[in-house]
């Protein structure tokens, strides 16, 4: 996998060249080009779907069992190439190598607990009285399409190919073209596992998505990406009432209250906030601190994120990497340009590993950003990157309202030394997932919480049988017996 890649599209486990391929470079070294993706066509995309939909005719009678059987050789699969694909993921979407050395174990993690879930959810639920039987019943949809993003790029695909292929589905898979290559390797692998048109895989911009978004056979969409492609997806659903969904952005607040111990506390927010260079949707983005505590809190903080040495993701030394491109490159600076202009406080912190390569990759500073107003743009918007605003507060109320205040609501945190009182705050929040004295969910809390947000952070839960749910309809039988 050293060696540059050329990835095609890949319909009914055949691999389909196109007429025009897509250069994908490092992100942390802008000279080296990693490989090329082929750039599908709306015919392509038809030839896709109606792969998959042939091929549903036969897979959705498929055993249960048989379908677990196979995603647990995709896991085996995953594992055995886990090293290599990690490496091509540093190089193609930029961060640690390390990170996506978890990633492939968050991945093989997520296809096995799936296979744990489908035992007992099909199971149908059946009653019956004297004078008739009724079964409720769970059948697959049919095809699926998947549009996943760059930043989890591997675990996320894993974790919607699973649900949706155990449920008796079959998929069509737009990887985003800025990590299509290492998702593609190992779909490639997997697929060959499957009859032929369970998985495809088509590669494209708008016009490729939007094919995607408004096919015919196409029973569903599962997108997880950002707010304004999702208005656009379901604009294109709506013709033809197609289910949505949806894994949208976070703007996740972290609430530290007064009794909570701020040495402690905040190097674990700081962490939550910088992990994958701010690239995730439930990382911290915004604290609430008491005013008494908080040049403490920022002090703390600071002190984290200057730890940091910024260099390549294959660089051994090396604990902060770029972000993933161009656009995203340009709106964090911008968004920091702008917040200079005020009279918020921005510190830029870390260590340059290669100074002399900065302006050949994306890179950024790890930035807190000290006393901007509560509604500046910087706290409200969902920055991804890594960037963290600390905003003081008077009241715990304050801190609930100011939580509360934007149209996000994936994830958040409560901190407090005193369970009780943080779990009331935390049932304040809107929220799909609050953890308490942590930014992240427990092993527990990732068996058992579906994943997912409210307001115009999602439609519908992934994980869990919630998120199989999302996957099936239910079909009602009742059965009259004769009466005398």
């Amino acid at each position: 996998m050293s060696q540059q890649q050329v990835i095609h599209l890949l319909i009914n486990q055949e691999e389909v060249q196109t007429p025009s391929y897509m250069e994908v470079r490092d992100p942390g070294r802008l000279t080296d080009v990693v490989g090329n993706v082929a750039i599908g066509s709306v015919a392509h995309v038809d030839q896709a779907v109606r792969a998959a939909h042939q091929a549903f005719q036969s897979w959705k009678t498929v055993a249960v069992e048989e379908r677990c059987r196979l995603l647990l050789r995709a896991a085996e699969l995953i594992q055995s190439e886990g090293e290599a694909v990690a490496r091509l993921l540093t190089k193609e979407a930029g961060m640690l190598l390390s990170v996506y050395r978890g990633e492939v174990g968050m991945a093989i993690n997520v296809l096995k607990a799936t296979t744990e879930w489908a035992q007992t959810f099909f199971s149908p639920k059946q009653v019956e009285d004297g004078q008739s039987w009724v079964s409720l019943e769970k059948r697959p949809l049919g095809v699926i399409a998947a549009i996943v993003p760059w930043n989890l790029p591997l675990m996320l695909t894993m974790q919607k190919l699973a649900a949706i292929l155990v449920t008796g589905n079959t998929i069509v898979i737009k990887p985003s073209p800025f990590a299509a290559i290492g998702v593609s390797v190992v779909l490639k692998k997997i697929a060959a596992m499957f009859p032929p048109g369970v998985i495809n895989v088509i590669h494209g911009e708008a016009e490729v998505g939007s094919a995607l978004s408004t096919h015919p056979l196409v029973r569903k969409i599962s997108f997880t990406g950002g707010g304004k492609t999702a208005q656009f997806v379901m604009r294109d659903a709506a013709d033809s009432l197609k289910h949505v969904q949806f894994e949208l952005g976070g703007n996740d607040p972290a609430i530290v209250l007064d009794d909570a111990n701020v040495d402690e506390v905040m190097p674990q927010i700081a962490a939550a906030a910088f992990r994958r260079s701010g690239q995730i949707c439930v990382a911290t983005k915004r604290v609430y601190v008491p005013k008494q505590y908080y040049e403490r809190a920022c002090e703390l903080v600071c002190a984290y994120a200057d730890q940091f040495s910024i260099g390549h993701g294959l660089d051994e030394k090396a604990t902060f990497s770029p972000v993933n491109n161009r656009i995203q490159y340009q709106f964090v600076k911008e968004l920091l340009e702008r917040t200079r202009q005020s009279n918020a406080r921005v510190m830029e912190l870390g260590t340059r590993l290669e100074p002399e390569n900065w302006e050949n990759g994306y890179y950024l500073h790890p930035t807190v950003v000290m006393y901007p107003d509560p509604g500046q743009e910087i706290v409200t918007c969902e920055q991804f990157g890594p960037v963290l605003p600390i905003v003081p507060y008077h009241t715990e109320e304050e801190a609930i309202q100011w939580a509360n205040s934007t149209e996000y609501g994936l994830g958040s945190s409560i901190w407090s030394s005193d369970p009780e009182r943080a779990l009331r705050v935390a049932r304040h929040i809107e929220a799909g997932m609050t953890c308490i004295n942590g930014a992240n969910l427990s092993p527990l809390g990732l068996k058992h919480v579906p994943f997912g947000g409210v307001k115009q952070s999602g439609i519908g839960r992934e994980k869990t049988e919630v998120g199989l749910a999302e996957f099936i309809e239910y079909h009602g039988i009742n059965y009259h017996k004769e009466t005398s």
